[in-house]
């Protein structure tokens, strides 16, 4: 969990308070970190979108608590993706075993 901090604070102190994240670092930040779990995410939102559905106490910036949601989410989203890869390799092993 310690890299998540790291990696927060890498981010949140390059602009306005150095506890949260401006959209401008939220931005960088899932571009850097996140996108190859966001590819996983069914429905690619927005930053804006992420944005909106982070920040709980609409202040336009992002704490530690908010941007954890994104990454629980993200991790949920491609721990689901992983289940599902699994599931096709299993048939494709089912498939392969009739042969005489």
């Amino acid at each position: 969990m310690d890299v998540i901090i790291d990696v927060f604070h890498q981010y949140s102190r390059r602009e306005g308070d150095r506890d949260t994240l401006t959209k401008k670092e939220l931005k960088m930040l899932i571009d850097k970190q996140l996108a190859n779990y966001l590819k996983h995410v069914k429905n690619k939102a927005t930053i804006d979108q992420i944005m909106k559905d982070l920040d709980v106490n609409k202040d336009a910036q992002i704490n530690f608590g908010e941007m954890m949601l994104l990454v629980t989410r993200v991790t949920c989203a491609t721990h689901e993706h992983l289940h599902e890869v699994e599931d096709h390799q299993h048939q494709h092993q089912h498939q392969h075993q009739h042969h005489h």
